[in-house]
């Protein structure tokens, strides 16, 4: 999320707390932890205690600390670990984005299947691999088509899509199952169950490793440390209560889908939809299924507009300085970066096709999400030992927001919180889930090492072949602090 605020408008708590409620809450991921019952509390609960606080605080202090320097993850890692380290950080941001898009658009493909009238047939739409990768790569090339021409009005759409596809469903979900308990429905969840999850069962954890990618994104709103009249005390509280509405939202979404679908026919992919038709049937509402199916993927479209061309800004910014050749710096007439957008959108193209080999829509949804999940966590870890390790290159550096007043006890001890809950759901996210047919496990471990892998070396390689000439004469990039 990007802020035009002038230096004379300063943010609320309560405006900084929904604006990081709005970069990170996202409902095509409820169907996911629905699985888990009431123990989902559990998951969404201590993914926000060891992933969600530490990210929003760590990314705080270092945004503040290069307030007035390029870069993003890119100079924060960079100026603890050298160069090299700073590239892939911001490689990784790039291409987790780009495998991203898929997953987001399959769920999207999918909400445009329940515009029918037929439930049937609307459900077997939706599971049809072929519909859904042509949904995906239409959409897909149109937004970057789109992009392409420059979009003043896409941060309108993106907002008027955020209200309409995410918090008015949600907040409609959470009324619905209230009325249907209150009228006497009764409620598919075991609420008996217990809260604490059997963690001996590793291969069931691993839909919940992926709460940490429903919390990922909210390094981005640390740039607005500054934009707050006393942010050492404002800033923490604004996390929090983003923190708390977050998890509600999560946590009560989760629940409204446990209590009207069974968790044996939960799918990773419809069941927010499913959810929805049945308590539009029970309330005599059926009719407000196409509607919400449309505002659903209408959340979906908007957001890929807006995100098309946000995350290679970053890394183009960076190419510009020398890190990319020059044929990943070139732009059209109004300065956006085409190639850099074009071979996104081939990555795109070749990730949706592994439709083919995958045995179902939800198997292929969850494979590319934990590849996202694995390659992201890979960031975080860089980003939370990088916070540690700046505290001792760079201490005497002004830092306008900080953890703790005194000492680094406290940056060890968040950053450390963060770095381990980052650790463990990277571990975490190779096992395949018991709950989903992936087809051979050889294929799963494969697409997910293999992917690692390829996405973590090929920035050395880029890094070891570039040249003087790659530099654009017009970068601003700022110097890294051992290079003055």
């Amino acid at each position: 999320m990007s802020s035009t605020l002038t230096k004379s408008v300063k943010l609320s708590v309560a405006t900084l707390a929904i604006m990081n409620v709005t970069a990170v809450v996202s409902l095509r991921g409820l169907p996911a932890e629905a699985e888990y019952g009431v123990s989902s509390a559990f998951y969404y609960l201590f993914a926000a205690l060891v992933f969600l606080i530490p990210t929003s605080f760590v990314a705080a202090e270092l945004a503040a600390m290069f307030q007035d320097k390029q870069g993003g993850v890119f100079r924060w890692v960079g100026e603890a670990f050298g160069k090299r380290m700073g590239f892939l950080a911001i490689w990784l941001q790039w291409v987790e984005s780009t495998i991203w898009y898929p997953t987001v658009l399959t769920f999207g493909a999918v909400s445009l299947a329940f515009i029918g009238s037929n439930d049937t047939q609307d459900m077997l739409l939706a599971s049809n691999k072929l519909y859904t990768l042509i949904v995906v790569l239409v959409i897909y090339w149109a937004a970057t088509y789109i992009s392409l021409k420059g979009l003043g009005w896409v941060s309108k759409v993106a907002k008027i899509g955020g209200l309409v596809g995410t918090i008015i469903p949600a907040f409609l979900l959470m009324v619905l199952a209230v009325m249907y308990l209150m009228s006497g429905g009764v409620s598919q969840m075991d609420f008996g169950g217990s809260f604490f999850p059997d963690i001996t069962k590793l291969d069931n954890l691993v839909l919940a490793s992926g709460i940490f990618l429903f919390y990922a994104g909210m390094e981005m709103t640390g740039i607005h440390v500054k934009d707050m009249n006393n942010p050492a005390k404002e800033y923490p509280k604004a996390v929090f209560m983003g923190a708390i509405i977050t998890v509600l939202i999560f946590v009560l979404g989760t629940f409204s889908l446990g209590i009207i679908i069974p968790q044996k026919d939960i799918n990773l992919t419809q069941s927010l939809l499913v959810g929805f038709d049945n308590y539009f049937k029970y309330i005599h509402a059926s009719w407000l299924s196409p509607i919400i199916a449309i505002a659903l993927a209408f959340g979906v479209l908007a957001g890929v507009l807006t995100w098309v061309s946000g995350p290679s800004k970053g890394i183009f910014a960076v190419g510009k300085a020398g890190y990319l050749p020059p044929f990943m710096q070139k732009t059209n007439k109004l300065g956006v970066q085409k190639n850099i957008l074009l071979i996104q959108g081939g990555a795109v193209t070749i990730l949706s096709l592994l439709f083919v080999v995958m045995p179902s829509v939800q198997s292929f949804y969850q494979i590319l999400s934990q590849l996202t999940v694995l390659l992201y966590l890979i960031m975080y870890l860089m980003m939370f030992a990088a916070a540690i390790y700046l505290r001792y290159s760079m201490k005497d550096t002004p830092r306008p927001f900080r953890l703790g007043s005194k000492g680094n006890c406290l940056m060890w001890i968040v950053s450390g919180v963060g770095f381990l809950g980052s650790l463990l759901a990277f571990v975490l996210s190779f096992i395949p889930p018991a709950q989903i047919s992936v087809g051979s496990n050889a294929v799963w471990y494969s697409v997910l090492v293999i992917g690692c892998v390829v996405v973590v070396v090929v920035p050395f390689i880029i890094y070891a072949m570039r040249k003087p000439h790659w530099v654009d004469k017009d970068s601003q990039f700022e110097p890294f602090h051992y290079d003055k």
